[in-house]
């Protein structure tokens, strides 16, 4: 069979490897689609080389159809279309309080260990949750940053006729957005990527550019000076940290979807004086799966125009080039059997 590995130095390699079978308590995916996830991006940049055991097959955004089941897997058969939610919770201890999805051990399969670029995959059962057989494997590629979207606004408390701002019109920041919008809140999107700007519209979302206007001046109109009940952080830059605080209303619920590796100047004043609350939002957890999965299912909502190009696997080298020199794309999914 045909799989990837990185090998360090903004380098990928695709290599034939024996199909093997799997092991008790595991099943054998065929793999159809993995989308390339920033974190993904960064190992590739080698941000994450000390973590990283090369040679390695990374990848965690994916869809495929069980091939082989090991033993004792008693809830799975082949044919079942499937996802993994990237998780390996079996170091989980008492003082994790049940919270598996944070719990301090936890490894991250297609980082820690062996991912999804390559046609078969053999990954424990219990990561598994089962698609509908009409579910389009394509957009079911899309299920693991929908989780993470699904996550992050399950963390907000957001419902309907609130107002939520989200900082960032990346691919998580527009999958936020759209999961917002769907619980029923008034959603502005908040970008200064004109291309992703004019992405956020196709989608039907109302998006800005803060550089060419005051976006706390512009969400107090909208919110008749009340601003946003939820802001969503997802930039990941001190120029989102720092209007953050101000876009937030009385009691603002601020959810920190990105990661900041070092340490970021908060205006914690404004905590105090309008009561607001930060939020940490980490991965998902089962229902957030189960969320993601009833979303693409129905198909309601334009996640197809997410996609903006499908690659095969054969060309890994290129689409990580590509993806440094297009800043504006959103998901690329590569199609594992080609």
């Amino acid at each position: 069979m045909k799989a990837t590995v990185y090998q360090g130095d903004k380098t990928f390699s695709v290599i034939e490897k024996e199909i093997e079978a799997p092991e008790k308590g595991d099943v054998r995916i065929k793999v159809a689609y993995t989308g390339v996830c920033g974190t993904d991006v960064h190992i590739y940049h080698g941000m994450m080389d000390k973590r990283v055991k090369m040679p390695l097959t990374i990848g965690h955004e994916m869809s495929g159809v069980i091939d082989a089941v090991g033993e004792g897997v008693t809830n799975y058969k082949i044919g079942d279309k499937v996802v993994v939610r990237p998780l390996d919770d079996r170091l989980v201890k008492p003082s994790d309080k049940g919270f598996n999805h944070i719990c301090e051990n936890l490894k991250f399969i297609g980082i820690d260990s062996p991912g999804s670029m390559q046609q078969y995959w053999n990954v424990p059962a219990f990561v598994l949750h089962k698609l509908k057989d009409e579910t389009d494997l394509k957009l079911a590629a899309l299920i693991e940053p929908l989780s993470v979207a699904t996550h992050d606004v399950r963390r907000s408390g957001l419902v309907a006729g609130e107002t939520a701002v989200v900082l960032g019109g990346g691919p998580i920041g527009l999958l936020v957005a759209m999961v917002a919008k769907e619980v029923g809140a008034h959603v502005i999107v908040s970008e200064v990527n004109e291309k992703r700007i004019a992405k956020a519209k196709s989608l039907g979302l109302h998006a800005v550019n803060p550089v060419k206007v005051d976006l706390v001046e512009y969400v107090k109109e909208q919110t008749d000076n009340r601003r946003a009940d939820v802001v969503f952080e997802v930039a990941g830059v001190q120029a989102a940290l720092d209007v953050m605080c101000e876009v937030a209303g009385i009691r603002g619920r601020i959810v920190m979807v990105a990661i900041h590796g070092q340490k970021k100047e908060v205006d914690l004043f404004k905590f105090f004086w309008k009561e607001l609350s930060l939020i940490g939002a980490r991965v998902y957890e089962k229902e957030d799966y189960e969320k993601s999965i009833a979303l693409i299912t129905a198909n309601e909502l334009p996640f197809e125009e997410m996609i903006t190009d499908v690659q095969p696997l054969s060309n890994i080298q290129q689409v990580f080039e590509n993806i440094d020199n297009n800043p504006d794309g959103m998901k690329v999914l590569m199609d594992c059997q080609l």
